[in-house]
């Protein structure tokens, strides 16, 4: 018998996919779950819509993070900041003030945890820290740390 799992099931196939199981375990273990519906011509055409609106937004995020990759890597952010002898800052400059600065003067907005910055910047000067977009799509923006006066 052919099925439509609606949860993953261990050993079978995760969910939205179709899989051939035997009558009783159909039966007596999926069905009274809730784990898996028969496949019949009605629910392999939702199964297929729904697959084909995943694809679709999954094509969509992917256009619109190589947009916004070419918006990103145009860009350069001067970000003020106090600084102490030989450039070296009091504290960092985060990945937040990145992001809030991005947000503020560019009107994109990345959250904070898709900079790729584990110890922030603490020197003045320009660097470039990689920003993740979507699996696969990074880009590169260029951060400018000026003394604040």
């Amino acid at each position: 018998m052919e099925v439509i799992l609606k949860t993953d099931v261990k050993g079978k196939g995760k969910k939205d996919q179709l899989v051939k199981v035997s009558d009783g375990y159909a039966r007596n273990f999926l069905f009274p779950r809730g784990l898996a519906v028969e496949a019949t011509k009605e629910s392999l055409s939702i199964m297929k819509s729904k697959n084909d609106s995943v694809e679709f937004q999954k094509q969509e995020d992917i256009k619109y993070a190589n947009e916004l990759k070419e918006k990103i890597e145009q860009i350069a952010v001067k970000i003020p900041a106090k600084a102490g002898e030989n450039g070296r800052l009091f504290g960092s400059v985060t990945s937040k003030e990145i992001g809030d600065v991005l947000l503020s003067q560019f009107h994109i907005k990345i959250d904070k945890k898709k900079i790729n910055l584990p110890d922030g910047i603490k020197s003045l000067g320009v660097t470039k820290i990689p920003i993740k977009l979507y699996p696969g799509i990074s880009a590169s923006l260029t951060v400018e740390v000026v003394e604040q006066k």
